[in-house]
């Protein structure tokens, strides 16, 4: 990615990588001839999220997807390519890749009214930073000057123990300047700063939630398009255009209606029978033999996606801590290529790493041989381990596929090891999301990674790096956050040869199993047209029309 002033360029998705078939429609009009109807409302596929919707402290699908439709950043991201776009912010600009000054686009408001200025960002990314509010985006600041004071480490001398609280609430790498701009200032360079800013994690905050935090996570009050209005978790939200919004990118519906399920199944069964507008990704049982293709004729895409699925080996765990053998035999024992074609009839790639051939910067067989299903050489590394079973899998069952999916692998491990594997199911992804944050695992679990922002940092540094907000398994390589840092500080291709040798590492302990890359298979309504499914896998909500 080279920088550019203004904005640094982003990484565009590499040439060729999963062409897949697509198609939908581009038009003005609904799908099927239709009038679009500037009123109309549309209802998607939705699972429950797994905690109130607060944008440090939201890092899954669930909740993030409602946030990104009702809040904008600093940058938004272009829905075709995933460029990063202006959004808040006039320009972002460094001279050397550690201070950045960003000045803001004059007159933007929040919902309620009050101005998306300096002070919302800072004081947002102050509180998403302060360690002891334990947000789950926290590690997204961990690049910014003065984070380590407000995260002072559990001196861990005689076990674990609290970590003392910190002296300072804010961080010293961020200044204000003006109500328009600020400062930001990191530790060490960061050239790709401007891509990574759209992320949830970044988005600023109104003073409405700093005076109540517990009644602004049920109905959040955003900057975006959309605005939520109505629902809680367990039925879904609904979402309206916001007449307020100054972007480009205004609705052209009314209404956006999250529904919540727990069963895949039942949602496509929604599809079929005119309940439900979109889905994101059809059941496994549509795969088999392109069914969803024929079940909604024209109205349906097959794309390659910022996606990646894994397994997680917790090392906080007795089973694998220092244990690499136990993993790259569970590895060597999951045949990727009967699976994807058996369950998901090809609409998946066996994976070779840990980086989404999307990205710039992506390289196979970065798994090495562990990637490889291999019976012989999986019983040879599961004799020398500590551990030999039996194992489980758990995954959420709400997931499209991944009830299919959890069962091939244990069958698959079954098979090729001679131990007892059994696929453990979880009613919904946020209770998965709870027992994985409060580190309760103690077999393999189901995990994988939708892109923040297109850059192969993404992939890498926030699941993998060092007490990273989103490193489920607890693994830790000083060499791995060594040749990170290095390479965010480097620019474009100059970056990519450290994070490709950082990548290798995790092959060291196979802490973490590479399944396969995502392409998705969506399907909606005769309702809907000019649908774009985004390269992170959600429907394009600024976009898409619909008749009455």
């Amino acid at each position: 990615m080279k920088q550019r002033r203004l904005i640094a360029a982003g990484a565009m998705f590499a040439a060729g990588a999963m062409a897949l078939t697509a198609c939908s429609s581009d038009s003005d009009s609904g799908s099927d001839g239709g009038s679009a109807d500037s009123n109309a409302s549309i209802t998607l596929y939705s699972t429950k999220p797994e905690n109130p919707l607060i944008p440090g402290n939201t890092n899954e699908v669930g909740g993030g997807n409602i946030l990104d439709a009702v809040f904008r950043g600093l940058v938004d991201y272009d829905p075709d390519t995933a460029a990063p776009e202006m959004s808040m912010a006039e320009s972002i600009e460094s001279s050397d890749n550690k201070t950045w000054d960003v000045k803001l686009k004059a007159d933007q408001t929040f919902q309620d009214g009050t101005p998306v200025d300096a002070d919302s960002f800072i004081n947002a990314w102050n509180w998403t930073a302060y360690g002891p509010n334990a947000a789950l985006n926290n590690y997204f600041f961990a690049s910014f000057d003065g984070y380590e004071a407000m995260n002072p480490a559990d001196p861990d001398e005689d076990g674990p123990k609290k970590a003392p609280t910190p002296k300072v609430k804010e961080l010293s790498g961020l200044k204000k300047v003006s109500d328009t701009e600020f400062t930001v200032k990191l530790a060490s360079a960061q050239s790709f700063f401007p891509t990574m800013v759209g992320y949830t994690a970044f988005y600023p905050l109104p003073q409405a939630f700093f005076d109540d935090p517990e009644a602004y996570g049920k109905k959040p009050i955003a900057n975006g398009p959309f605005q939520v209005t109505a629902g809680d978790g367990d039925s879904g939200f609904t979402l309206t255009a916001w007449s307020g919004y100054k972007g480009e990118d205004k609705p052209k519906i009314k209404e956006a209606i999250y529904k919540t399920y727990t069963s895949d199944s039942a949602g496509y069964s929604d599809v079929l029978a005119g309940n439900l507008d979109f889905m994101n990704q059809v059941p496994a049982a549509a795969l088999v033999d392109n069914q969803y293709q024929t079940d909604r004729p024209d109205h349906f895409v097959n794309k390659a996606v910022g996606v990646i699925q894994t397994a997680t080996l917790p090392q906080y765990s007795k089973n694998f801590k220092d244990d690499p053998n136990v993993g790259k035999a569970l590895s060597l024992a999951i045949d990727r290529d009967t699976i994807t074609k058996s369950v998901f009839n090809g609409g998946r790639t066996p994976a070779t790493g840990w980086v989404s051939p999307i990205v710039d910067g992506y390289k196979a067989g970065a798994c090495g041989e562990f990637c490889t299903y291999d019976p012989a050489k999986a019983k040879e590394y599961l004799a020398k381990s500590n551990f030999k079973g039996p194992f489980s899998f758990s995954y959420n069952s709400d997931g499209q596929g991944n009830k299919e999916a959890a069962e091939a692998i244990c069958n698959s491990i079954k098979n090729a090891l001679d131990v007892e594997c059994n696929a453990k199911s979880y009613v919904d992804f946020a209770t998965l999301r709870a027992d994985v944050n409060a580190s309760k695992m103690d077999n393999m679990f189901r995990s994988g990674w939708q892109m923040d922002y297109p850059h192969i940092q993404n992939f890498l540094e926030p699941l993998y790096a060092t007490g990273a907000g989103s490193n489920d398994g607890h693994w830790s390589n000083k060499n791995f956050d060594a040749l990170i840092k290095k390479a965010n500080a480097a620019e474009g291709e100059e970056s990519y040869a450290d994070y490709q040798a950082a990548e290798a590492l995790l092959s060291e302990d196979m802490a973490v199993i590479p399944l396969w890359y995502q392409a998705q298979q969506s399907v909606w309504s005769e309702r809907l047209g000019n649908v774009k499914v985004t390269p992170k896998s959600t429907l394009d909500l600024t976009s898409v029309t619909a008749t009455s």
